[in-house]
């Protein structure tokens, strides 16, 4: 039968406490409304988000992710079966899911399709349902929805609680939505009614019972922590079946799009953000790789690798810094910046090196060529070349490109005044 998937992503999320909206905010580097929106099209491609609170936000983030996007009537048709008000589909089934759910997997989600019936409803099974709604099931059916206040003693002790994920004929869409009421408490539009709806007319109301953890919904900044939590777990898992070595892999971070190819060791408090692709190399502790490609390469320990870099085959030592360079065979050991860089194989940069790259207007390049020596403390004043076989005199402040085969060297003259040690302090 064919789908349509629903995701709704309207609310404010009063409880983050942040003008950003809920569904923006990011578990792994990636909006929560990402992860789900990846998930979802797992299914199929037909896709809506229905957007409410600072729509003009969400829809520009997704604009770029093949999914269409509806606007809900927040001020007349409040809550989750408002959402549903006017939205059409031609499929002959809808999944609905709800945006603030990232841990959701496309293989959970699956369950719901293969169960035959008019509606299909997720449940979760909870130690203490405590505060829930409880799902009435009998006989493998849904029986209805009880509010905690609503329960007697005997469904008080029941421990299945709604998941907020529904499978429902387009058709009983189509009929019940139009005929939802406000007539409650809060004065919104439900889509849990349907269920009783449904149940009234004879129709199949089935429960998937699913994973609480994939189905948890973030709501506060500490739930937002906490499914970070989970992400991450599941990310470095992945990386490690797949032949990754993590070491302390509590203490180490990896976005979701990362990648990693061949033997690759993670050393403990590592940062690896956005598309970074890591290929048979060492990232040793307490480094950041950020937006860049590694590949046949030890990086660190304490070394950061800004966005747009490319390391290849070099060793990059404690306390340096490159960005949106292109290193391929380098060494620089310690202390060292590079920035708008080239520098080809056989080079070794010293000791406080820095590429002097931005004249507070612009930036410029550096091109260092091969089997270069640039000594200790010397600031490479670009846009400059210099290239192969070259050595650059520690101290040397450079501005001017310097020819194959030559010795740059940039030094005041030494000083040395006898005595003035007592003279100044007037004791000897």
């Amino acid at each position: 039968m064919s789908l349509s998937v629903v995701i709704l992503a309207a609310g404010k999320g009063t409880r983050m406490k942040s003008p950003l909206p809920k569904v923006l905010h990011k578990i792994s580097g990636k909006p929560m409304i990402w992860h789900i929106v990846n998930e979802a099209k797992k299914l199929g491609e037909d896709v809506t988000l229905i957007l409410g609170h600072e729509a003009k936000s969400v829809e520009e983030f997704v604009k770029d992710l093949g999914v269409k996007t509806a606007l809900q009537d927040l001020k007349n048709y409040p809550g989750t079966g408002g959402a549903l008000k006017g939205f059409e589909s031609e499929a002959q089934r809808v999944l609905v899911l709800n945006g603030d759910m990232p841990l959701v997997t496309a293989k959970e989600l699956e369950k719901f399709l293969d169960v035959e019936a008019d509606i299909v409803m997720g449940v979760i099974k909870l130690k203490d349902p405590s505060g829930y709604g409880r799902v009435v099931i009998k006989e493998s059916q849904v029986e209805k929805i009880v509010e905690q206040k609503d329960a007697t003693k005997e469904e008080l002790k029941i421990d299945t609680v709604n998941a907020g994920v529904y499978l429902i004929k387009t058709e009983l869409l189509k009929r019940f939505i139009p005929a939802l009421s406000n007539q409650n408490a809060q004065k919104e539009y439900y889509l849990t009614d349907i269920i009783e709806m449904a149940k009234k007319e004879g129709y199949s109301v089935k429960p998937v019972f699913v994973d609480e953890e994939s189905f948890m919904g973030v709501n506060s900044k500490l739930d937002l922590a906490k499914a970070d939590e989970v992400m991450q777990k599941r990310i470095k898992e992945r990386a490690m079946l797949q032949g990754v070595t993590i070491r302390a892999p509590q203490t180490v971070y990896i976005d979701i799009e990362a990648g990693f190819e061949g033997e690759c060791e993670i050393e403990s408090c590592v940062v690896i953000k956005g598309k970074t692709i890591i290929k048979n190399s060492h990232i040793k502790s307490h480094s950041r790789i950020e937006e860049s490609q590694i590949e046949f390469s030890s990086i660190g320990p304490y070394a950061r690798i800004r966005p747009g870099s490319i390391i290849q085959k070099s060793h990059i030592g404690n306390f340096v810094e490159v960005k949106k360079s292109r290193l391929n065979g380098v060494k620089a050991g310690h202390l060292t910046y590079l920035g708008d860089s080239e520098i080809e194989s056989g080079t070794n940069i010293g000791a406080g090196v820095i590429t002097c790259n931005y004249d507070g207007k612009s930036k410029y390049k550096t091109k260092i060529g091969k089997n270069v020596f640039v000594g200790s403390d010397s600031q490479l004043i670009a846009p400059i070349v210099i290239e192969d076989d070259v050595i650059i005199a520690a101290g040397t402040t450079l501005n001017k490109d310097v020819p194959k085969g030559s010795m740059a060297i940039s030094r005041a003259p030494l000083k040395i005044i006898k005595d003035f040690y007592y003279k100044f302090f007037g004791k000897k």
